[in-house]
């Protein structure tokens, strides 16, 4: 049973549910303790140990479902004789093959163990690809013996009086064919659901963000997702740092208030600690239609990173600028954008107009611990880019960080003023895809970490 539990396991990893060696360990002393024969008893004790939220409890009852799951195998009638029992001439000529001998005496228990050991012989359980379907089944189907099966029913139809024998085998095996199909389909959906996920993901956090490359709405979701996902991974990784102890420098204050419970003794050793700061994040947002779902991406990423960003001020902006704080909160991200756009969207951009509506109204929210991040184009459609507003910007903060969905060497080009632009902030990068824009907000938050 210990195998299966491993292979439930594996089940879970590839429907996103986490399993630590360690809660794989609790769940298999769980199940030692309440056994295998209360179906409800033997679920509610895994589920206790291994789905850690709400949308785990759901992805585990429907793995619990699907792997644990019985079909019923279907075999002909043990037979057509008054007796209800096979003949001694057709058990003679399967007796050398046991899935055959299952099969004429009707056991679809038989058949059924016949059919998980040889999947587990074969592999099945490896399935990533919906290809690899076809393979697998005649691999399962040969390992329960159907070659066997097939020579006996060859054999039979050459000899006289066994033609029964033959059609009875022979629906057998059209029975057997169809059921393997079934199992390994859900094999399938069991085991290779992760990596197929893993590959749209990957493929997702690829995608090209700008207006070219455009997001179609079921990707969209798909990709709102992947950057939660993204931004809960970075949480989790800087949380765990909010502290960093150096060791061998000696907190000797700290070591002798310690000691004073021990006698003077100094047992409880204190090492000095650096607190880290949170980052304060100003997002300065683009929402024109050319970078308009990099925008939402963003302050969708920015957003699920409550945990370790100490303050988030969002800012948007087509022509003129305005704050979204009050909008993302009483709507959330994925809204947002669209009620941004019929307050500020279809105006002509103009980059040095909303510079000066930030200079104006916002200034006081940059100080040396914040860090701005600015995502746009960089096209003012030949309007004045007020660089003595950016450089006041620059001045003001801990960083300034320009995120560009275009390439590098269109930052030049035609009304684009990146490359002047590029000259006040600390990173320029170019910033068309959800993974980048991953690896650019872990960037920033390494740097609040000291080393």
């Amino acid at each position: 049973m210990q195998h299966t539990l491993e292979l439930f396991f594996r089940a879970l990893r590839a429907a996103d549910v986490k399993v630590s060696p360690a809660e794989a360990i609790d769940a298999s002393r769980a199940v030692t303790v309440v056994g295998y024969a209360d179906r409800t008893l033997f679920r509610d004790a895994l589920c206790s140990t291994l789905a850690k939220s709400a949308e785990e409890v759901d992805r585990f009852d429907s793995v619990f479902e699907t792997f644990f799951a019985r079909d019923s195998v279907s075999v002909p009638p043990p037979s057509s004789s008054p007796q209800g029992e096979p003949s001694e001439s057709d058990m003679q000529a399967v007796a050398d093959s046991p899935l055959a001998q299952a099969v004429l005496q009707g056991d679809a228990t038989a058949v059924q163990q016949s059919m998980e050991e040889a999947a587990r012989r074969a592999g099945v359980a490896d399935i990533r690809l919906t290809t690899q379907r076809s393979r697998l089944t005649r691999r399962l189907l040969e390992e329960m013996g159907l070659e066997e099966i097939e020579k006996i029913i060859a054999n039979a139809r050459r000899m006289p009086g066994q033609e029964g024998l033959a059609d009875r085998l022979d629906e057998a095996r059209r029975n057997l064919f169809g059921q393997a199909q079934s199992y390994v389909a859900r094999q399938h959906d069991l085991y290779a659901a992760g990596s197929a996920r893993e590959l749209r993901e990957e493929r997702l956090a690829r995608k090209q963000l700008n207006a070219d490359g455009g997001v179609d709405p079921v990707d969209y979701q798909l990709m709102a997702a992947l950057v939660k996902k993204m931004a809960k991974r970075l949480a989790a990784k800087y949380s765990r740092r909010r502290h960093i102890a150096h060791k061998g420098h000696l907190d000797v204050r700290k070591t002798l208030r310690r000691s004073l419970a021990y006698g003077g003794v100094p047992f409880d050793i204190q090492f000095k600690v650096k607190k880290v700061d949170k980052p304060s994040i100003v997002a300065i947002c683009d929402v024109s239609k050319s970078v308009a779902a990099a925008a939402q991406f963003l302050l969708t990423f920015l957003y699920s990173l409550n945990e370790v960003v100490d303050r988030l001020e969002a800012f948007a902006f087509s022509g003129r600028m305005i704050s979204v704080n009050e909008i993302l909160d009483d709507h959330g991200v994925e809204q947002a954008i669209f009620q941004v756009l019929q307050q500020i969207g279809f105006q002509q951009t103009d980059y040095g107009r909303s510079l000066q509506d930030f200079s104006e109204q916002h200034l006081d929210k940059l100080d040396r611990r914040t860090t701005v991040i600015i995502l746009g184009d960089g096209r003012s459609n030949f309007a004045d880019p007020r660089l003595d507003l950016m450089k006041e910007i620059h001045d003001r903060s801990r960083a300034v960080i320009w995120l560009n969905p275009e390439p590098e060497s269109y930052w030049a080009q035609g009304d684009s003023v990146m490359h002047r632009y590029a000259r006040f902030c600390h990173v320029a990068k170019q910033c068309g895809t959800i993974e980048q824009l991953e690896r650019i907000i872990d960037d920033v938050l390494r740097s609040y970490v000291p080393h």
